[in-house]
């Protein structure tokens, strides 16, 4: 069941959002962009009250003719996500009266969720709303780019290193190359044509262009530098390693297990073992196959030490 965020706990999230969307909107001037928090609205409805003036203007046979019910009747579909739609139409109804916004976007996933918005603002009277849909940045398999082991790629450097974030893009699937370029670049549309159409070992390069562009746009070109310098330390043995995930250990004496943990390798003990015994853990490019192995000096013997995840996920060890 999801858990239900607290007044204090949205508020942060939208000060968040703010602080990482403020480089590339105004927040300042005539014509500045507001942040507004639909916890505002929505927490004080009265659930009779919303039913009665909302809900009678939806049409229950029409609403499970969107994709999005579609989908959800084959694996059970809940009140709640039944609501959902009527709760979006509603936000958009309240910042059309409130603040005069009359155009809603978002990914192409959320079409029939903005159109109940603008057929629910059509019908308590006025025609000037409108909803625009953009293009998601999807696997070869269709499902949504930007999940990671932790759970989500985050633009928050805090919760994404930007050198996590370099990597995300720098391990893309060589068929994804070209429209990650395209939505996420502004690099020359022949340069994106080129570097999408690479095979091979040569792929990989049009993989590092998209990494360095895209963490430039969001952390900036030093950090992009740093990110970069560190992955090229890494895979290739050139560039530097103190911009790579580090974490300070107060005992270096540490158990493999304790260690996985710490750095966020893996969630649990049981997690951490079942890893190892599939052969997927290394340390300083030694793989690790015994559950209860304690780091020593002998793994610290260049100050630090590798712990390594597979063939993409680094993390280095200093005490």
């Amino acid at each position: 069941m999801r858990k239900m965020l607290t007044r204090e706990e949205i508020n942060h999230n939208v000060d968040c959002l703010k602080k990482q969307i403020e480089k590339f909107v105004s927040f300042e001037g005539d014509n500045a962009a507001i942040i507004v928090n639909n916890a505002d609205w929505l927490l004080d409805l009265k659930f009779v009250d919303f039913v009665r003036e909302i809900g009678s203007l939806f049409s229950v046979n029409k609403m499970l003719a969107a994709e999005c019910y579609k989908q959800r009747l084959e694996t059970g579909l809940t009140f709640f996500e039944m609501s959902y739609m009527l709760m979006q139409s509603y936000d958009f109804w309240y910042l059309y009266n409130k603040y005069g916004c009359k155009l809603e976007m978002g990914g192409n996933d959320q079409w029939s969720n903005i159109i109940g918005g603008v057929e629910l603002i059509r019908k308590i009277g006025k025609d000037d709303s409108f909803g625009l849909t953009f293009k998601l940045l999807t696997t070869k398999e269709g499902k949504k780019m930007g999940k990671t082991e932790k759970g989500a790629l985050w633009l928050d450097p805090n919760k994404t290193s930007p050198y996590e974030f370099y990597q995300y893009w720098r391990n893309i699937e060589d068929e994804s190359v070209g429209t990650v370029l395209k939505m996420l670049t502004f690099l020359p549309v022949e340069e994106i044509n080129r570097l999408a159409i690479l095979k091979d070992e040569k792929i990989n390069e049009a993989k590092k262009i998209a990494a360095f562009e895209i963490t430039k746009l969001i952390h900036g070109e030093e950090e992009a530098k740093k990110a970069e310098e560190a992955s090229n330390a890494l895979f290739s043995g050139k560039g530097n390693l103190d911009n790579m995930p580090t974490t300070k250990l107060e005992d270096k004496n540490i158990s493999i297990l304790d260690a996985m943990i710490k750095v966020g390798i893996a969630p649990s003990k049981g997690q951490a073992r079942t890893l190892i015994n599939q052969g997927g853990v290394s340390l300083n490019d030694e793989k690790i196959s015994d559950t209860n192995y304690v780091l020593s000096d002998d793994d610290f013997k260049d100050g630090y030490a590798i712990l390594k995840k597979g063939k993409k996920v680094f993390h280095k060890l200093t005490y």
